[in-house]
């Protein structure tokens, strides 16, 4: 925050009477109500703060510390008796007065942008610190911030500060604002695309170190050759040799290294027996195995691309729910989930997903599924009738991002889980349903 463009946003505040309502809405993000309907912000971060306006910011949680307790206490429907700079520094301090059941008290505000001791104190009349949004200690700085103690001024400036004229207060606090999330997104998107990247790599390099059918199918043959011929020269090879010299069929010579000692001959052969075994199993299961890396690797594709599409912070939240403290619920490699207004919305990543989704949903959960096309299916868990229509919007959006690359308006049906029959597989019938178009462009 510049000192200049302080001076005269205080200038702006400064036509205000009131401050109807003021709380916490993050962590370091503070709103106030002027005069009933006007909402300003100031964004606290150490280092980082400023003042903006936005046409609404959603409350995170209700905060009930101390700081928040007094803050309510002293500032909400209190009078603006007058706005100011203290030593002309980077330190806004708002004057109040509430009227009590008692007595009339005047408060003060000060709300300092002052780089990493960016600071929201509350003060009485004689300038004792009431509470604060930070507390500093001696040992941090010669101004200690602690309830009770009197509240020291900050030394002036050794400098004059440069004059950086606004033309427009009410444009220069909004352009803040959307100047904040454009930075906060793609530093966001950056950090989120690189942990998938990292993660579609890591599939894709698995995937191709599959063994192709025709190298699994002569490991076969090697393995139950080896086998053959030990059982055939049993009596020309010692116990716990590590290599051994035989003929072929065909009379040439061969040398066969075994992965360990063997204190038998007959244990030399089970050992290329049980490799031949494993390798016609695997060529057996090759195809699923394949099937399923390539549908998390289009997957994964899917979800970076529409990390890289999202236009704002809460698509990225709601694409990377948090982990609920205390509670661990089992990774299912094969479902995505998500939260929408406190809806859990899950999604099926390839066609394993889309059955496990399919079985374990009640009869009276949301199923999702994208018109007359194949797509992910997806369920909204839910306990109640209704479902409110943003929460399945926002599902029938995650249905089409998770299948569809191209931008287009597409058709999505929803309907009661228990309208919908299984016929083989993720194939399903449905009826009775409803459809809601989604616009990705």
């Amino acid at each position: 925050m510049k000192l200049s463009h302080l001076k005269q946003i205080i200038v702006y505040l400064q036509k205000f009477t009131k401050i109807s309502a003021i709380h916490r809405v993050s962590d370091t993000i503070i709103k106030i109500v002027f005069d009933k309907d006007d909402e300003i912000y100031f964004d606290m971060q150490r280092s980082n703060s400023s003042i903006f306006k936005c046409a609404s910011y959603a409350r995170s949680k209700v905060y009930n510390a101390p700081f928040d307790v007094i803050l309510s206490k002293r500032f909400n429907r209190a009078n603006i008796l007058d706005i100011g700079l203290v030593n002309d520094d980077k330190i806004l301090r708002i004057k109040t007065s509430i009227a009590s059941a008692y007595k009339q008290e005047t408060s003060y505000l000060q709300i300092e942008f002052t780089g990493k001791y960016t600071n929201v104190i509350l003060l009485d009349e004689e300038n004792i610190v009431l509470e604060a949004l930070r507390h500093v200690d001696l040992f941090s700085s010669f101004r200690e911030v602690k309830v009770g103690q009197k509240l020291l001024d900050v030394p002036s400036a050794p400098f004059v500060a440069k004059e950086y004229p606004i033309d427009d207060i009410e444009n220069f606090l909004y352009a803040q604002y959307e100047k904040e999330q454009s930075d906060k997104l793609s530093s966001l998107k950056k950090q989120k695309i690189a942990f998938l990247t990292k993660k579609l790599k890591k599939l894709e390099k698995l995937y191709h170190s599959l063994n192709d059918e025709q190298t699994l199918s002569d490991e076969v043959q090697k393995y139950q050759h080896f086998g053959n011929l030990i059982l055939a020269n049993m009596h020309l090879i010692k116990p716990y040799s590590r290599f051994v010299r035989l003929h072929d069929y065909d009379g040439s010579e061969l040398e066969i290294e075994l992965d360990k000692s063997y204190s038998s001959v007959s244990q030399m052969a089970a050992s290329f027996f049980g490799k031949s075994k494993k390798a016609k199993q695997k060529g057996a299961h090759l195809h699923i195995e394949k099937e399923s890396l390539h549908s998390k690797i289009e997957h994964m594709r899917l979800f970076i691309h529409t990390v890289k599409e999202a236009d704002d912070i809460a698509k990225i939240t709601l694409l990377f729910p948090k982990q609920l403290q205390g509670k661990k619920t089992p990774h299912n490699d094969a479902i995505e989930t998500f939260w929408i207004e406190g809806y859990k919305i899950q999604l099926g990543k390839n066609e394993k997903g889309n059955v496990e989704l399919l079985k374990n949903a009640r009869a009276r959960d949301i199923w999702v599924h994208m018109k007359d096309r194949p797509s992910a299916h997806v369920i909204i868990t839910t306990d109640k009738q209704n479902v409110p229509e943003d929460v399945i919007k926002g599902a029938a959006r995650l249905c089409v991002d998770f299948t569809m690359f191209a931008k287009d308006r597409y058709l999505v049906d929803y309907t009661p889980r228990r309208e919908v029959s299984i016929q083989e597989g993720a194939n399903v019938l449905y009826n009775k349903y409803k459809t809601i178009e989604i616009d990705n462009r």
